[in-house]
């Protein structure tokens, strides 16, 4: 599982990674700031540009083998976690954490993503060395994690009020209003949690949830658990950055999650058939291997590269894509503004209303027959709905 990599090598890639963390830490995230444009541009390239060196150096050193697994397992883990940060947007807005602290946040989800992982990858290790049958149940984990990515959404979903966070402010001392970007702060003269402490709790829980995902997902590509960490680690890395860049675009990539599920859905297939392949089982042929077709390295690559290149296209040139685009942006900003226990003042919340309104206009380029229609598929029509009602109660 280890394939040639010393303990050396090991503490050598963790004491960088940990270095990586730090420095994005003092140097960037400290001290409370809206990161520009440009600021999120370079250090999103130099993270992806520092995946990649390592990716050519790990192909050099290693071999042709471990250079297409990695760069197979980055791809996929980047592609996740860009998934990933739909959710936490959603999670930002429903607690309406300032732009400017809205750094700590991500970095805080990248870290314990990356821990989460971790204890998920160790485990899968130990799961595959000892259990015959691992790779067939993570391939139906896979499986059906696809079908649930193409599951339509549940109206009323709401990450920021999940079970962890109704425990947390119903046991717990809490309060509505932040304190910068301090975790506790005194209220009334008691020490309470501030949102900032709670949107922190709801991102860990939902990184969890990925971490079920995103390992089986990985292990699919590859069994040998330094390219799994580190493919993981540095697809990661950077993330915040990305989150600030492609900020406004997030909306854009409206087909991501079909090519993820078909993706995830190619890997529960892919380690199915090598399990069958590699057949251990008494019961299935008698205990012998099957003579079952199964994918190698380079034609994996090519299908999880190409997948990605084609709904990432169609995301950006798809008249259909354009307007959905547009109609989750309006639910966003409408699901942003209901969301009143976290806003920091009126303005803050009349921020959301009028960005809601300014989306609805852009809706207007489109056909208005097809516009209702996809509102009402999404929800998002009675998501507006509710915030135009509620304006106008609050303005009364």
């Amino acid at each position: 599982m280890t394939t040639n990599v010393s303990l050396n090598v090991w503490l050598i890639t963790i004491l960088v990674i940990g270095g990586l963390l730090a420095f994005d830490f003092f140097f960037h995230v400290r001290k409370a700031h809206e990161p520009t444009l440009r600021e999120a541009a370079i250090w999103s390239a130099i993270y992806v540009g520092l995946a990649i060196l390592f990716g050519v150096v790990l192909w050099v050193v290693g071999g042709h083998g471990m250079g297409v697994d990695y760069f197979q397992g980055y791809i996929l883990e980047k592609a996740l976690s860009v998934d990933n940060l739909f959710v936490f947007v959603v999670i930002i807005a429903s607690f309406s954490v300032p732009r400017a602290d809205q750094q700590k946040v991500l970095l805080f989800g990248i870290v314990f993503a990356l821990f989460a992982r971790a204890a998920f990858i160790f485990l899968g290790m130990a799961i595959i060395d000892n259990f015959t049958w691992a790779f067939y149940v993570f391939g139906l984990i896979l499986i059906i994690t696809a079908g649930r990515l193409l599951a339509p959404e549940k109206e009323g979903d709401d990450e920021a009020n999940n079970f962890i966070i109704r425990l947390a402010k119903r046991f717990l001392r809490t309060t509505d209003h932040y304190d910068g970007d301090k975790l506790f702060t005194i209220e009334n003269g008691r020490r309470v949690l501030t949102p900032m402490l709670l949107v922190m709790i709801a991102i860990g829980g939902t990184d969890i949830l990925f971490a079920l995902d995103s390992i089986p997902a990985i292990y699919g590509v590859t069994d040998n658990v330094y390219i799994v960490f580190t493919a993981t680690a540095f697809s990661l890395m950077g993330l915040r950055q990305l989150f600030f860049l492609i900020d406004g675009l997030l909306d854009r990539l409206v087909y991501l999650k079909y090519g993820l599920a078909i993706i995830l859905g190619f890997i529960g297939v892919k380690l199915i058939l090598e399990a069958m392949h590699t057949n251990q089982f008494s019961w299935i042929n008698d205990g012998k291997p099957l003579n079952v077709y199964t994918f190698d390295p380079y034609t994996s690559l090519g299908i999880i590269v190409g997948v990605l290149t084609v709904t990432v296209v169609a995301s950006i040139v798809s008249p259909k894509g354009k307007m959905l685009s547009a109609v989750k942006s309006v639910q966003r900003h409408a699901h942003a503004y209901l969301n009143t226990a976290y806003h920091a003042d009126e303005s803050d919340r009349q921020l959301h209303f009028d960005k809601m309104l300014a989306s609805e206009t852009s809706l207007m380029k489109f056909p208005e027959d097809k516009v209702q229609a996809m509102m009402e598929e999404t929800g998002a029509d009675r998501e507006v709905e509710k915030a135009r009602a509620l304006h106008a109660e609050s303005t009364d």
